[in-house]
């Protein structure tokens, strides 16, 4: 009698540790649960505060400093979010973190003065390959120069949105206020950046040239 074949196993994959468990882990002495929270969230970080920075490299150390400033203050202020009811608002926590060093980063003169260089990294040796380059250095710079501008909470919830990326309801989460209130913001500070940008843009704006 032949045997019957074996069902194919399938190996079902690992469900990733929620914040609240990463955290749990941490104050128990696991500090590899820190590092998992790190890596899961350093790219959001730095999306984060790039739009303070003038160069990438700022925007690097500004990212480190996040997470340093988040592991030396872990062990004080975990212990309160782990307690509270329902989910744990760890990346809420972090990215307020981000959001005071960037504006301590700009309040330290950090304001976006000058292109940004990168852009004009991999750029061809030919006139047009700079030229192109040289226009969206200009253009990224204009439009960091418009953030700058923007009242600080209209500054907050423009660059969660759209360098973090977060819904509304987790800028609320992260900012303190409500889920309308975010989305109020959000909409004044486009259209403030749509004048803006259009001012600065305009020849007779000393930072827009002449034609």
């Amino acid at each position: 009698m032949t045997p019957r074949p074996l069902p194919a196993l399938r190996l079902v994959p690992k469900e990733p540790a929620s914040d609240g468990a990463l955290c749990r882990q941490f104050l128990a002495g696991d500090a590899q649960a820190f590092g998992e929270l790190i890596q899961r969230y350093q790219d959001l970080v730095f999306a984060l505060v790039r739009r303070y920075a003038a160069t990438p490299d700022e925007a690097r150390d500004l990212t480190q400093r996040a997470f340093l400033q988040a592991f030396e203050a872990a062990r004080r202020s975990l212990p309160r979010l782990v307690a509270a009811d329902g989910d744990v608002p760890f990346k809420a926590w972090l990215l307020r973190i981000a959001i005071n060093l960037g504006k301590n980063q700009v309040r330290d003169g950090a304001r976006w003065l000058r292109a940004p260089l990168e852009a004009l990294d991999g750029a061809s040796s030919t006139c047009e390959g700079t030229h192109d380059a040289l226009e969206r250095a200009e253009a990224e710079a204009l439009t960091r120069r418009a953030v700058s501008k923007l009242p600080r909470r209209q500054r907050e919830v423009f660059t969660l949105r759209i360098d973090a990326g977060l819904p509304f309801a987790e800028i609320a989460d992260t900012l303190g206020i409500s889920e309308g209130n975010a989305k109020s913001h959000f909409h004044h500070a486009v259209k403030r950046l749509r004048d803006e940008v259009r001012a600065l843009s305009s020849p007779l704006h000393p930072e827009g040239g002449t034609p």
